[in-house]
């Protein structure tokens, strides 16, 4: 979860912060906690080359990775291109859960597609008058944006009243999109943000007996077990303020009068336990209190060191019959209600703010109930990372501080592939579930002038990063046609596309050409983009490699002389008992000139003198001769070309 603001910084939390915060965001079935690479696999099948729309993944049975197309909804499907700043949801206009038809599922999952991401299903705070409904008007000087944003959950039983047709039938709207995923072959992941709650939270379709956050607590006290909150006893809430900032962009509104009432006021989302948090805290949301008293000691059973190595089964016996904190049993329920509806995942906001064992509490509870469920979480501390995987029992976590941010390095002509080899094998023994990412909602777009400022400089990393590991990877949408987030929409900043405002995505609006979704309204330059996505996260979803040993070739390669091979390339491969693929990717944007490609005889499994190999992507095939121990050919690549060999 990361919070932008024009003129002013609302960053991503800090570790001080986090510390704070924790004291004080039809696919295959997803991995186990005992996934490895090196599974035996069949052999490739190689797509089809031609230049067209066509749907490569649908066209060889999916024996590759997951991959997890992010769509942010209330977006996807707008074809309104006003882009107003502030402007309201009838000047730029919105997406609909209506807007995912079949159609635009067949699109979706021609990138590989096997779960999409439903960012911003459950119903947030929002500035649209849904009173008719019976739904309580928001106060905007407690909601980021028009639109408001997806992280301040208002009621965990229902969903966003902007995305339906009829407001009053949204669940039922969001319901038939959950069976048209499903028909279209792809599964359903939305968001649960555990760590904090809207400041205004009240649910209008809770089951009978499930009580509000906070409507038990007792607010006399700054902390007890069981509240839902923690307060700043005897003090009310007082609305942050920053001389560069105005709500709503300036324009008057009902509720719009720098205040909002709340008595005792609650400690805010990131952990600030001031009365009058800070501009850049997490403002618009309250913290949920999971046990963790004030000073940090905690008020549950700790899960013992040893439960690292227990199954799922070992994990639920272990939570049965113990007595829990209140918001440990609300957001167990909050998930089962989702998988009954048929959602098969969760995509964990901030799930380090949040103790290590709730999250076994949690999962293995939905594992119990849902086995294939997909769970991913969004977790920045590497030193966390295998606790939060083999305690917490999570699927999958974000692979961002350590592959993302050195990939972005490398992509923005400032790092080297050595840091990246290096990185990634830090990682080794929980490659398999480190998700990877060159976009989602939180960072900049690719063809943003503060990061690559072109698209064509993520071929060669979308490339590497999807086929480096067996672990998912997640496209954003619009990353495929290169939007590049320019758009000056309110809250928002350019270079990310803006989750507090209503907006239309130029690029991907242009693709998908009144719902054609045929790229017919696209640049040249969009559609050959989207055809290279394509064809990678067709290899990506379909060659069983894809789920072999990985291994680095780079050290290798920068060592032979009189070639051209630098830190700008990088080679390695992925192998499945007799089959497997060369990738050699160029982050240059310049030719390489003459090459020589070295792969070792023992990654190749047979001894022939001279092999071929198939390509994978619009190149031709090569030729590599044996010396005495390496497999050898010559090549170039011309700038930020990659090429993928199959043999």
């Amino acid at each position: 979860m990361v919070n932008k603001k024009s003129g002013f910084s609302l960053k991503a939390i800090s570790v001080a912060m986090l510390s704070l915060g924790l004291m004080a965001c039809s696919g295959p079935a997803p991995s186990t906690n005992n996934q490895t690479q090196g599974s035996e696999g069949s052999k490739p099948s190689t797509p089809s080359q031609q230049s067209d729309m066509s749907t490569h993944s649908q066209k060889s049975e999916r024996q590759g990775k997951p991959v997890v197309y992010q769509v942010f909804t209330r977006l996807f499907g707008n074809t309104n291109s006003t882009n107003q700043p502030w402007g309201t949801i009838e000047q730029n206009g919105v997406g609909k859960f209506s807007d995912f038809t079949p159609k635009a599922l067949e699109a979706i999952k021609s990138l590989g597609t096997s779960h999409i991401w439903y960012t911003g299903v459950p119903h947030h705070a929002v500035i649209n008058d849904y009173t008719d409904f019976g739904i309580s008007n928001d106060d905007p000087d407690v909601v980021k944006g028009r639109a408001g944003s997806p992280y301040a959950v208002k009621d965990y039983y229902n969903v966003n009243p902007d995305l339906a047709d009829n407001p009053e039938k949204r669940l039922e709207e969001f319901e038939a999109l959950i069976e048209r995923t499903h028909a279209a072959g792809m599964k359903v992941i939305i968001d649960i943000v555990p760590n904090h709650v809207a400041r205004d939270y009240h649910s209008l379709s809770a089951p009978e007996g499930v009580s509000d956050f906070g409507a038990k607590d007792d607010t006399s006290v700054e902390y007890a077990r069981d509240n839902n909150f923690y307060y700043v006893v005897g003090e009310s809430f007082k609305v942050p303020t920053a001389d560069n900032y105005q709500v709503l962009g300036g324009e008057p509104h009902p509720l719009s009068d720098g205040k909002f009432e709340e008595f005792p006021a609650k400690w805010t989302g990131n952990g600030a336990r001031a009365a009058q948090p800070d501009i850049n805290d997490w403002y618009e949301t309250v913290k949920v209190n999971y046990g963790v008293k004030p000073d940090g000691t905690y008020d549950f059973p700790l899960l013992p060191n040893t439960y690292s190595q227990k199954s799922i089964e070992e994990h639920a016996a272990f939570w049965q019959g113990k007595d829990l904190p209140d918001s440990w049993y609300k957001f167990r329920d909050i998930a089962h209600y989702w998988i009954d509806k048929g959602v098969d995942g969760f995509r964990f906001d901030m799930a380090e703010m949040v103790p290590v064992e709730f999250w076994s509490f949690l999962n293995s509870s939905i594992k119990q109930k849902a086995p294939d469920a997909f769970l991913l979480a969004e977790v920045y501390q590497p030193d966390k990372y295998r606790d939060y995987l083999h305690k917490g029992k999570m699927d999958y976590l974000y692979d961002k501080v350590g592959f993302y941010d050195t990939l972005k390095t490398i992509m923005q002509g400032q790092g080297k592939v050595s840091d990246l080899v290096a990185i990634h094998e830090e990682i080794s023994d929980i490659a398999p579930h480190m998700l990877h990412f060159l976009e989602n909602h939180d960072e900049q777009r690719i063809a943003s002038p503060d990061f690559a400022g072109s698209a064509e400089k993520g071929k060669p990393a979308l490339a590497v990063s999807a086929l480096i590991s067996s672990s998912p990877t997640l496209l954003y949408f619009g990353q495929d046609v290169g939007e590049d987030g320019s758009e000056e929409t309110g809250f928002g900043d350019p270079t990310r596309t803006s989750i507090f405002d209503y907006v239309g995505v130029p690029a991907h609006q242009r693709f998908m050409n009144d719902g054609k979704f045929d790229g017919g309204q696209s640049t040249k330059a969009e559609i050959d983009l989207h055809n290279f996505y394509e064809r990678v996260m067709s290899i990506a979803a379909s060659n069983p490699a894809i789920i072999g040993e990985y291994r680095s070739l780079h050290a290798l390669n920068l060592g032979v002389e009189n070639s051209a091979y630098s830190e700008q390339q990088f080679i390695f491969t992925r192998v499945q008992g007799e089959h497997g693929f060369v990738v050699i990717a160029n982050f240059s944007e310049k030719p390489t000139g003459q090459m020589e490609m070295t792969v070792p005889a023992g990654v190749m499994g047979v001894s022939s003198k001279t092999i071929s190999l198939e390509p994978l992507l619009s190149h031709d095939g090569i030729s590599l001769e044996k010396d005495d121990v390496n497999y050898k050919a010559s090549l170039s690549l011309n700038g930020l070309e990659t090429k993928v060999f199959a043999f």
